[in-house]
């Protein structure tokens, strides 16, 4: 059964506070609000809304300089890496398809530290569709840079059904068949070190990854579960950054 339960409340009088889950954001050149149209650090409302649901409290993490993301992971219980433009096929050895969309060169410079940090830190991850790929990435694997199948109509999330692999750290939070919210063209293609495939669409395209074997709970999905109504993807990541050796150390 999907939890949709909202349990930002409760999550404050179940514990001692809410763990800090730091989601990375856009920085887009244009954005329009009121009189104004600037440079705008953004981020879609479903992603915090979704962490406030999950029991967590949400930073939003703009673009910044590399070398500051290790000082920053240092800071978060967990971390989110958000969906978001193609990553540069110029970061997996390849050269880009006619389909693959500008190069966001800062967000992937700043995304690819902080999955670093996270995992030398052994900070909770989970990467969305875009921050699942560039998990992918970081650990040396591949993408397939167009496929189709995978979204509605331009601006549309479309729907399909997702399997889990029995035993994976994604089949212990959603052991069903889940029909889930998708958007996105590429996928992974050769999977990076230390990865598995946790989880597959009916095309076989790999849905879920996460490490093998389970040395901190790092998780990557393909779809937007920020999109949906279903939060249990999100509050493993929350139950995990809880438990964090560290521990949340915040009463928010």
């Amino acid at each position: 059964m999907t939890d949709t339960a909202d349990t930002a409340d409760t999550a404050d009088v179940a514990g001692p506070g809410r763990p800090l889950i730091g989601v990375s954001t856009y920085l887009e050149s244009g954005a329009r609000w009121g009189v104004w149209e600037l440079e705008a650090a953004l981020l879609p409302a479903g992603y915090p809304r979704l962490v406030q649901r999950a029991g967590g409290l949400a930073a939003l993490l703009p673009p910044d300089a590399p070398r500051r993301a290790a000082a920053t992971v240092a800071r978060l219980d967990g971390l989110v890496i958000a969906g978001g433009p193609d990553v540069e096929p110029v970061r997996y050895g390849a050269e880009p398809d006619p389909r693959t969309g500008p190069p966001a060169r800062a967000r992937d410079a700043w995304e690819l530290a902080l999955i670093e940090a996270a995992l030398a830190a052994r900070v909770p991850l989970l990467g969305i569709c875009r921050g699942m790929q560039l998990l992918n990435v970081a650990l040396g694997g591949t993408l397939v840079q167009h496929l189709d199948g995978h979204a509605g109509t331009v601006g549309v999330f479309g729907t399909h059904p997702v399997t889990p692999v029995p035993g994976t750290r994604y089949a212990a939070a959603v052991p069903e068949t889940a029909s889930v919210p998708a958007y996105h063209h590429q996928a992974v293609d050769r999977l990076g070190s230390g990865l598995l495939a946790s989880a597959h669409a009916p095309d076989g395209t790999v849905e879920a990854v996460e490490p093998s074997p389970a040395a901190h709970w790092v998780l990557g999905v393909q779809w937007h579960p920020e999109m949906g109504e279903d939060v249990r993807v999100m509050r493993a990541l929350v139950e995990a950054a809880t438990a964090h050796p560290a521990g949340p150390v915040r009463t928010a």
